[in-house]
Order: structure tokens, then sequence, then C-alpha cells
């Protein structure tokens, strides 16, 4: 198509409303409700500028990118409005069109404004494709859509050209990580730690951090560990010109298999199960209710579905009844006019910890305010923080007993108990017994610091190399480690392991080691000897839940430590293979 060609087809588009404005979903997994929709806009079906990737290069280069994104956000708010969809709208901005001289201000408001659609509700998403060089007249022209009561959201964090900066002028209210730190994160510990850094800043700022993109399963699962709240991507809708409006439909089921990790199976030992009320119960019964329970910290309200829509504390609803005549304002007034609809609830079904990384993100929690429980979206009580927190430190002085005081890593004890869960819940797994070939010789030559440098070192691999969400890792003690790795791509995650090992060891050596490709040290004869250079001995014990019933924890540990004696009989990298299928039948794998 040339580019007179294209020029045409642009403009034919802008002057027959050629749009399609497609939504989709934004989820609060928390609450199991859709947040709001982000406007998406295509070009006619038949036409060569249906991608939107092609139709905006055209109108950047035509001169009429902002006459394009007017046109693409009154057809998106046109159509929020038509099929009345609930949540907020996120309509795409790019900072260029802000800028142009030409750019209409308040055109947008006064859409809205005739559409009936409040600007609390609309979410001014900042795209950027090109650099922005004038921050202090994108920071007014932003602030001037804040003092219009719209909200604003940065999009594709992490991968513009100054977003970092963007977000430390603008203080947007909701943050977008780009797809690429999305991407394969259950896999990818540098990932995860990026998207942990960008929660800590959130937090800071009191930014809602939204993770977009998602496509698989896996990443779901460890962006929720991570207490990530707000999500979107294929996995869950795609773009459509009719959305659904149900978040649970969206949701994948909930996963029938616990993780290994201890980190209870629900909430259960947190649930208080105080009646609720609906919305339009009156003011005084919701204070009476508070006299009569002086342990009473908060009322949920619930919809004629019985799910929450809100939330009273007892402390809230005091200070805003001391107010001059609010007694009599709101007497005959329904609860709905005094509740707060900024409050958190989590399904039944998740960690603690979990709920301890959503409750300490949200910048507005207090200690004495209480979060909501559900079963489903549908209310069954409500929890306390304090009852958090003792949990949480129960847990965590429960792990600091049984740790390698060297690599914190679970010792002896959680091992056991994580051997021992495995075979109750009768799992599939890969159980791993690692063990650092030469690392007696290597301490006598290099001293034990540099040997407990080397054990940091590899326990940081074998984190990189699971899922938190179904593997394990412990420390056996001295250079012996366990690794339980739930996931069907066990031995691809080994061979990494066994490769990153031997890449970050070279730092540890001399130069004329490294050159050599091995070092002379006393043997436990005291004679000489030439040992080679650092590698890893793995036995592998493959658990098939048909096994399971016929062993114990112990015997599958056995099991492993027999599969590492066979490895360590192998000159370099290795890794021995015991089927518990077929006991009888091993194999092993040099590298």
């Amino acid at each position: 198509m040339t580019v007179t060609e294209q020029l045409s087809a642009l403009s034919t588009i802008l002057a027959q409303s050629g749009l399609h404005s497609l939504f989709q979903p934004i989820v609060c997994l928390s609450e199991r409700r859709i947040l709001g929709y982000e406007a998406l806009s295509r070009g006619p079906s038949n036409s060569p500028l249906h991608s939107p990737i092609n139709l905006f290069a055209v109108a950047r280069q035509a001169g009429r990118l902002t006459e394009l994104e007017v046109a693409c956000r009154e057809s998106a708010c046109r159509r929020f409005s038509e099929q009345q969809l609930d949540g907020k709208l996120f309509l795409n901005v790019s900072p260029e069109s802000l800028l142009e001289p030409q750019y209409e201000s308040g055109r947008t408001l006064k859409l809205l404004q005739s559409l009936g659609i409040p600007a609390s509700r609309v979410v001014i998403e900042l795209t950027e494709q090109t650099p922005t060089d004038d921050f202090q007249l994108l920071y007014t022209a932003l602030h001037h859509y804040r003092d219009m009561g719209f909200s604003i959201a940065l999009d594709d964090l992490g991968a513009g050209y100054s977003s970092l900066r963007l977000w430390s002028e603008l203080r947007p209210d909701y943050v977008k990580i780009d797809r690429h730190f999305i991407d394969g994160i259950h896999l990818d510990a540098v990932k995860r730690e990026f998207v942990g850094s960008i929660l800590q800043i959130a937090k800071a700022s009191r930014a809602k951090v939204i993770a977009e993109g998602i496509e698989l399963a896996e990443e779901l699962t460890i962006l929720t560990e991570m207490g990530v709240d707000l999500v979107q991507g294929y996995l869950l809708c795609r773009p459509q010109e009719h959305p659904p409006r149900d978040a649970l439909a969206m949701l994948p089921a909930p996963s029938t298999v616990p993780i290994l990790a201890d980190e209870g199976l629900d909430l259960s030992a947190l649930l208080n199960e105080p009646p609720a009320v609906t919305r339009d119960t009156p003011t005084p019964l919701v204070l009476e209710a508070f006299r009569r329970q002086a342990n009473l910290n908060s009322l949920a309200v619930l919809d004629e579905q019985q799910r929450p829509c809100g939330i009273v504390h007892r402390h809230s609803l005091s200070e805003a009844l001391l107010k001059p005549f609010a007694t009599d304002l709101f007497a005959r007034k329904p609860i709905s006019r005094l509740m707060s609809d900024d409050f958190l609830a989590v399904e039944i079904s998740q960690s603690l910890q979990t709920v301890s990384r959503l409750l300490t993100s949200r910048a507005r929690q207090r200690i004495e305010e209480d979060f909501i429980i559900t079963r489903e979206g549908r209310y069954l009580g409500l929890g306390r923080v304090i009852d958090v927190l003792k949990l949480i430190t129960e847990q965590k002085i429960q792990q600091a007993r049984y740790a390698n005081p060297l690599t914190l890593l679970p010792g002896n004890v959680p091992i056991q108990q994580c051997l021992t869960r495995l075979l109750q819940q009768q799992r599939s797994a890969a159980i791993c017994y690692v063990d650092i070939d030469s690392f007696k010789p290597f301490n006598d030559i290099y001293g034990y610091a540099r040997g407990d440098e080397v054990l940091l070192c590899l326990a940081q691999c074998l984190n990189d190399r699971v899922d938190p969400s179904r593997d394990f890792v412990g420390h056996i003690g001295g250079d012996d480690f366990m690794l339980v790795l739930g996931s069907k791509d066990w031995e691809k995650r080994l061979q990494q392991l066994l490769e990153d090992f031997q890449k970050q060891c070279r730092r540890f050596y001399r130069a004329e080691h490294v050159q050599a490709g091995c070092f002379i040290a006393h043997n436990r004869l005291g004679q000489r000897q030439e040992f080679p250079l650092l590698s890893l001995s793995v036995g592998v014990v493959q658990l098939h839940p048909q096994s399971c019933a016929d062993l114990d924890a112990g015997q599958l540990a056995d099991l492993a430590s027999q599969a590492k004696h066979h490895a360590k009989e192998v000159s370099g990298h290795s890794l021995y293979l015991i089927d518990t299928a077929n006991v009888d039948q091993a194999s092993s794998v040099s590298g």
C-alpha cells in the first residue's frame, strides 16, 4: 500500500467514523471483580489500517495524531455509555498529542458530561511511544486533567524512554508494568525482582500497580503471590466489542493442589463471622450494632447477591457522626451514605502470605480496620489485621528456628515436612539432592570464607530456577541441598542450574586455575592431587502419584541420597535419575 493510499484510507476512516472500540477488562483479584475496562481502537476490518500499530503510525506521519486520538476517545466513551459498563474507563492518550498547540482542552470532559459519565470514572492512560522532553508542559497538561476529576495512569512502565521520571514527576494513580516483564516471570528471577521493586515504589508513591499482558496461568500465580492485585491480559479476556461483566467467569479455577511451601491452606484460622448489613440498612441500626458489641470493629455492607460493596469501621462512623448536625442529617439515611468503598476483600482460599502482601501494599490500611473474606465473591466474614501479623510472626519464628544460618534456606525439619506433604498430596515431582564436587579441597585452597560465598552462590542459583508457587528449596547442611520441583519442565530447569552455577563460579577461582581447568590440593589421605573445578552432582528421584503410598519421607530422602552418590561417580556436572515407577532402573547423564 502506497503512502498516498494510506493517507487516503486514514482520511476516510476519520471522515466516516470508521473506528471500532474494543474493551479489555482489568480485574481486581482480591475482590474478584472488574475494576474497569481499557478502551482499544481498531480501524475497519477490511482496511490495511485495521491494526492499531499501522493506524497510529500513519496518523503520526500525517500529522493527524491528535485528530485520530480524539476520534478514538469519542467512540470509546459512546460505546462505554451505550453498553452501560460498570467500573472505570481507561482511555489512552499519547504525550505528544497533549503537547500539540492545537490540542483542545476540556473536550473529553464535555463529551463525558453529555453522556452522563462522571470524570471520577475515567482514567487517562499516558502511553509513551516517543521521547518526552518538555516535562513541565506535560506536568501542567496532566494536572489539568486531574483538576477536572480524572485519574492518571502511566502505561508500559519500564519500556518507555522516560517512564521512571514520568512516575516521579507526575505521581500517577495507576502504573502499568510493561508486558516484557510479565512474559515468563515464573521462570525469571530478574523479572520477579523488577516487579517487586515496582511494588515497593508504588507503595511509597500510593500508586496502584496493574500487570498487563498476562497470557499464562503460571504468570498469574506468581504475580498473585507477589501481591499484584490488578491484572489484565489474554489469559483473562481478549479485547472485545461486548466484554464480559463477571470477573469470576474470567478467572482460572483455583488450583486444587496446595503449594509445597508451608503457608497454610486457606484463611479459615482468621475468619470471624459477624453479621453483615445491606446497603439500605438505616444508619441508626448500624450505630446500635456497634454499641451492643464493644469488640466489633467493622461491619461489611453487602449488595443483593451477598457480595461486599462497602465496609463501615467503628472509628470512621464515630468521626462522621461527631460533625455538627451529622446525627440529624444521617438519622434516616441508609448506611450506604457513610460506608467506605475502599476496602480489601480476599478469597478464603488465598494464602496468608498473599493477604499479608495485599495488606501492606495498601497505603491507607489501618491496623484496626478489618478486611472482608469471601468464597467465590460472596461474603463469609471478616479478618483482623492484627491476627494476620500474629500468624506471620509465628511462621517467621518457626522458619528461623529451622533455617540454615548461612543461606537462611529451610533446614532438615522443613525438608522432611515438605517430603511428607508431597507424599500425602500424592503429587508428581522431581526430588533433587544437589552436591558440590571438589568442595572440600576448594575450601582447603581458598579458605572457608570463599567456600561460604560458593554456598551462597549455589543457594541463589537454586532459587533462580524454581517456581515459588509449586517448588521448594532446602539446605541439608554443608554443600548438600534439596530441591523439590513440581513443575513439568524440571529437566530443563536442572540443566539451566548446572549452566548457571558453572558460569557464576568462575569469579571464585584464581586466573591460573581457570586457565588450567583444575587446581591441586591434598586429598583425604594427605596426598597432593589434581582436582577439577567445582561442579554439581544431582541425584534425582522422579516421584509418581501411584508410588506415594509405598514410601515415607525418610525412604524418599534415602532414594535421593542414593541417586546423588551415583551421580558423584561421574566426573563433572552430572545427573542421576531414579524413577519410583521402577526403582530397579536408573540412568545417569554427565555434563
